[in-house]
């Protein structure tokens, strides 16, 4: 016998993800791939789906991927130890050869394949391409003090033509974070930041980072499923947001301030979390605005 309350039940479904349907169809949506979602066969999977998905029901996802891990490993069989600095990765000659035959050669390109084999159209470039990202050596500050990460860029412009054809044609770019400077001397640049930057450039209708934590808490331990960009700042004044999650918020707070509707943090550790998150009324992760503005009258932001 036919169990129709389970068919009744994916059709409830479709239609809950018909107004985000409607309201995002023809958008870019920028995605910063990393953390664990990038580690388990499983996750990879459901990751690839989601984006294949979205491109095939009309919006139009950039990728952006980390890639940490992997050039941790590979430094390790060339007897480099790693150093990081407030999060990011001391960068000397030889670390920055290898880190971006890493993220241009490898995890690139093991992306692109997958979201190939699930029936998109994706395409590897890195920002070195048509001068994709272009930055300047970034100086981390601590204590007052101004430290040398090596190759490590901070950017300074963004060249969005290639991506715009690309992502409006019938292709998933899929962009390795690494830049060049006006000498042609490549740097590595956090994964975070050249989503939120490339947000905004590309005048994205949202940015979603995908991380290891479910989203961010109050002191209590309450996910805040919405919150607006003034109140991210309270919550890192209060000492609420705090280590890792501080760069994460304030790369989403700076692109909500500047032209992107919606940045969300989600946990790319749940299967089809970016489904998830944009597709269902209250999502999972937490989602920054500048001003609370639901797409359709059943949305819960609160």
């Amino acid at each position: 016998m036919v169990n129709y309350s389970e068919i009744i039940k994916k059709a409830e479904i479709l239609i809950e993800a018909l107004p985000y349907i409607q309201a995002l169809a023809g958008k870019t949506v920028v995605i910063k791939y990393g953390g664990s979602a990038m580690i388990t066969e499983e996750l990879k999977n459901c990751v690839v789906e989601d984006i294949t998905l979205l491109k095939y029901i009309g919006l139009n996802p950039v990728i952006v991927h980390g890639g940490g891990p992997d050039i941790s490993k590979a430094l390790k069989s060339f007897n480099i130890e790693s150093e990081f600095i407030n999060g990011l990765r001391k960068t000397d000659a030889k670390t920055m050869e290898i880190a971006q035959m890493v993220l241009v050669g490898k995890t690139n390109k093991e992306i692109v394949s997958l979201i190939n084999q699930k029936g998109g159209k994706a395409i590897g470039i890195s920002g070195v391409d048509d001068m994709l990202i272009q930055c300047e050596k970034h100086y981390e500050e601590i204590d007052g003090q101004k430290v040398d990460l090596g190759y490590v860029g901070k950017i300074t412009s963004i060249n969005t033509h290639a991506l715009e054809l690309l992502a409006k044609d019938q292709y998933i770019p899929v962009v390795a974070p690494v830049g060049t400077d006006e000498n042609g001397q490549s740097y590595n640049i956090n994964a975070d930041t050249v989503a939120a930057e490339l947000s905004i450039a590309l005048k994205a209708e949202k940015l979603i980072l995908l991380t290891d934590v479910e989203g961010v808490r109050t002191s209590d331990g309450e996910i805040l499923y919405a919150i607006t960009s003034d109140e991210v700042q309270k919550l890192i004044q209060e000492g609420t947001i705090v280590g890792g999650m501080i760069p994460k918020v304030l790369g989403c707070v700076r692109a909500v301030e500047n032209g992107v509707k919606r940045s969300h943090i989600i946990d790319g550790r749940i299967p089809h979390c970016i489904l998830l998150e944009i597709f269902t009324n209250k999502g999972i992760g937490t989602m920054i605005t500048k001003t609370m503005h639901p797409y359709h009258e059943r949305e819960k932001l609160l």
